[in-house]
């Protein structure tokens, strides 16, 4: 492995920054911000809170089950009460670095279960991957409603997931590495298992954006959305831009400028990706007391308080 030189660590640090304002840039082009500011002025904000607000709660509550589910099947059970706090917490670190927020769950379950780190962080991988295959999934049903050339291209994303999995089951599962230990266990039932329960996280999160279009003032067919609403989460997980801004709603315009003005598509998208990360913010610093202390051994605690 090479070393971190200074170079390196600063491209690392003002890469994202660079690729945020340059595609902020190219959209603000086209789209005045004085329409986007318009944009949110008319909508029903009320409205539109309350469901991203609620869909926000609902992901936070069930993405936690599905981490509980995994961890029992791959390490030992810990109670759903007691990992909701490092969950909350873990988005706020990914808020900043998506790697070091699933670093810090991984850190938490090794030490809860006295466990080695590299055996969970083989199982948050698990979970990463789950969740873009359950995506693709989506994205291919809504394929079989339409016919538009763009739609036809999401069969390549398909593929490289299919050979992503099969690239990691080569690679990971016959080998020995502690990383490699979740997907030496895992068997095909409980891949499929885990894929299906991440399912209503997505489709709440589906049929609460399609509500939510509404207080904007525009509508898209469900069927459109269900096809590439599932890219866009995917392009918003990519690690290219800060907070994941810019590269999301340049998908939004991109994928759904035929049903809406681009100021309306720019403004809604911004409100959703805020609240979104806003939220889950909010959820952390909420839990962040219990987590720290669960983090921290009880003597560190004690000669903090002296």
């Amino acid at each position: 492995m090479g070393l971190v030189t200074p170079r390196k660590l600063i491209v690392h640090r003002v890469g994202p920054v660079l690729v945020t304002t340059a595609i902020f840039a190219l959209i603000l082009r086209r789209v005045p911000f004085a329409a986007v500011e318009a944009a949110l002025r008319d909508a029903n904000l009320p409205w539109f809170l309350a469901l991203m607000i609620a869909n926000t709660v609902f992901y936070f509550a069930w993405d936690t089950l599905v981490l509980a589910v995994a961890v029992r099947w791959f390490h030992g059970p810990v109670p759903y009460r007691e990992l909701l706090p490092v969950r909350a917490v873990s988005y706020v670190v990914g808020f900043f670095n998506t790697n070091l927020g699933r670093g810090a769950l991984a850190a938490y379950l090794t030490r809860r279960l006295h466990a080695p780190f590299l055996e969970l962080g083989s199982t948050v991988l698990f979970l990463v991957l789950t969740e873009y295959t359950q995506l693709v999934l989506w994205a291919m049903l809504g394929l079989l409603g339409l016919r538009a050339e763009v739609s036809r291209s999401l069969l390549a994303v398909a593929a490289g997931v299919a050979m992503l999995w099969l690239f990691v089951r080569w690679l990971l599962a016959p080998r020995a590495w502690s990383i490699a230990r979740t997907f030496r266990l895992a068997t095909p039932r409980r891949y499929a298992t885990i894929v299906l329960l991440r399912a209503p996280m997505f489709f709440v999160s589906l049929v609460l954006h399609y509500q939510a279009a509404h207080a904007f003032g525009f509508h898209i067919p469900f069927g459109h959305l269900l096809t590439f609403l599932p890219v866009i989460f995917m392009v918003a997980a990519l690690p290219v831009t800060v907070a994941h801004l810019g590269s999301t709603q340049a998908a939004w315009i991109f994928f759904f400028s035929q049903y809406a003005p681009a100021p309306q598509l720019l403004a809604f998208s911004l409100a959703a990706h805020l609240v979104f990360a806003f939220t889950r913010a909010a959820l952390g610093v909420l839990w962040l007391p219990v987590a720290y202390s669960d983090l921290l051994p009880r003597s560190d605690l004690r000669v903090n308080s002296v």
